[in-house]
């Protein structure tokens, strides 16, 4: 039976109402961070045709291109929510989710933008894990050639590639409180959080250029567009990949209607993401052979990692009610905002240049560890982002706080053989009991922060936790019942050698040849801070093994 004979038998579509089969050289499912890197790589080459395919639409949003926007693309429809399975002792009432974003340039269309790497020690322990080239000397030089910062330009740092990166050009004097307040806590001044050493606080340095975000696909596939080897289609929904005699052959798909086939001759790139890599797999026939038969389907390699490892970072918020508009709350107000517009439209400055999370830190919650293990960030405002709650008055802060090496694992699952449906999304968050006690020294400290006069002077009082809540296990109780995901997953299709391990270090998916992974997906463990720019980076290395 054919490719095509295939496809329409196992959805029962007559061959009539099919596309004709197009044959590229290579294919790339998922148009996010890293999957808009590899397709814009390889079509630098004339000699192959590339398609790239991504089921959420093209970055038309203005709210994207503007980073004082994100308070609309860190809750709007850009997302696609998936329910996550909490452990008993998280007494949710209601079923907690994680968005992951659904449009051309992924998360990096849609987040804070803010721009870290992790630490050394990171990515040695890749190496560890059966990661052979994947130590930080390996991978320095592929944040360098994305890289475009407009104030560095040194052994850390590179200029000229194609990720803008840069300072914020407009810093609120609410962030500067907190740094200060952050200083008269014992905490140093940082001013390069990626020189290796993210110790103390500072202020971040986003993806952007000249006042615009710089997006995976603003940066990388913008350019490339006018390539005619070069072929995108968004609302393109990849239901499984094609596998014939082990071998990927292609991949089928949905748009509106109809179902397509598109062929590859080369290689297919899988970099859907953390969550939704392995479910693709699974539908595919790679994977756990039990999850897979139980479903119906034909396994083609037994994988038994494939879903497991799963990795976020946890995240707390802090909720202050401030006694002024002190915040960027205030330009919710009608006139306000229309005056940030104003001064966005004459000179790309002012509160719309701002990601809303100009400063954050790096400190211990187990001093224990060589290199901080908690990330701080100091949101301006109350309710920016979804399921943080605004506060009484309307003029509040946040202080996001999370554990950036968890020990705990969770899994993926496969629960349908329908392609649209979710899979189970167990993350086991504080599994381990040493990331809750990290966790709830970091708030500790967080809180110290907050009460240093360079900051109490704005507060009127502590929204969330409750003021009530003062002991150490009052802050556990909180960590435990309120943190919410980060929405940082990663490692459930993990490089490495060993029987657990679904890629090689070179991305290639073990038992099935043709067929790679590139995304958040493969790291064997999370890197210490905000993963974009390393999913970039995956992505820079997977185009130059698929040129190789």
């Amino acid at each position: 039976m054919g490719l095509r004979d295939m496809g329409s038998a196992r959805h029962g579509i007559s061959p009539r109402h099919r596309d004709e089969i197009t044959t590229f050289d290579y294919i790339v499912v998922g148009g996010g961070s890293t999957g808009c890197v590899v397709a814009a790589r390889l079509s630098e080459d004339p000699a192959v045709n590339v398609l790239l395919l991504e089921e959420g639409p093209r970055d038309r949003s203005p709210y994207i291109h503007i980073p004082g926007a994100y308070y609309k693309t860190a809750q709007g429809d850009l997302l696609k929510r998936i329910p996550w399975e909490p452990m008993a002792e998280q007494e949710r009432t209601e079923t907690p989710t994680m968005v992951q974003a659904r449009v051309l340039g992924g998360g990096s269309s849609v987040n804070a933008m803010i721009y870290i790497r992790g630490v050394p020690a990171d990515y040695e322990q890749w190496l560890e894990l059966g990661a052979e080239g994947w130590g930080y000397a390996d991978v320095l030089p592929y944040f360098k050639r994305a890289e475009d910062n407009n104030r560095f330009c040194n052994e850390a740092h590179g200029v000229g590639g194609p990720l803008g990166v840069s300072d914020i050009d407009y810093i609120h004097p609410l962030t500067r409180a907190w740094l200060q307040a952050c200083q008269q806590a014992g905490l140093p001044y940082n001013p390069d959080f990626n020189s290796g050493d993210p110790e103390g606080c500072g202020l971040y340095q986003i993806t952007a250029r000249n006042g615009r975000r710089s997006s995976a696909a603003v940066a990388y596939l913008n350019p490339a567009r006018k390539r005619r080897n070069l072929r995108v289609e968004t609302g393109a929904m990849v239901t499984r990949v094609l596998v014939e005699n082990g071998r990927a052959m292609g991949v089928e798909c949905v748009k509106g209607k109809r179902t397509v086939v598109y062929r590859a001759d080369q290689e297919v790139v899988l970099s859907t993401g953390a969550i939704a890599t392995p479910k693709l797999l699974m539908l595919s026939g790679v994977g756990p052979a039990d999850q897979i038969r139980r479903q119906g389907l034909d396994v083609h390699a037994d994988l038994p990692g494939v879903g497991q490892n799963l990795q976020d970072h946890i995240e707390i918020s802090l909720v202050y009610q401030l006694n002024g508009p002190h915040s960027y709350d205030k330009y919710k107000k009608p006139h306000w905002k229309a005056l940030a517009g104003l001064n966005y439209a004459l000179f790309r400055n002012g509160p719309a240049s701002s990601n809303l999370i100009e400063g954050g830190a790096f400190w211990w919650g187990n001093r224990g560890e060589a290199s901080p293990d908690i990330q701080y960030f100091m949101v301006v405002g109350a309710g920016i982002e979804e399921g943080v709650d605004a506060v009484p008055g309307g003029n509040g802060c946040t202080v996001n706080l999370g554990q950036i090496r968890p020990r705990s694992r969770g899994e993926v699952t496969l629960l349908s053989a329908n392609p649209a449906a979710n899979p189970r999304v167990a993350p086991r968050y504080f599994s381990d009991p040493y990331d809750l006690d990290a966790m709830t020294e970091g708030a500790l400290a967080a809180i110290d922060i907050m009460a240093q006069p360079a900051i109490a002077k704005f507060v009127t009082a502590r929204h969330a936790p409750s003021p009530a809540l003062k002991t150490r296990e009052d802050i556990r109780a909180f960590c435990v019942k309120d943190a919410h995901a980060a929405l940082h997953p990663a490692g459930t299709c993990r490089m490495g050698g060993d029987d657990m391990a679904v890629v090689d270090p070179k991305l290639r998916v073990h038992g099935i040849e043709r067929l790679r992974v590139a995304d958040a997906s493969v790291m064997p463990t999370l890197i210490s801070g905000n993963p974009n720019s390393v999913c970039i980076m995956i992505g820079e290395r997977a185009a130059e093994f698929l040129r190789s």
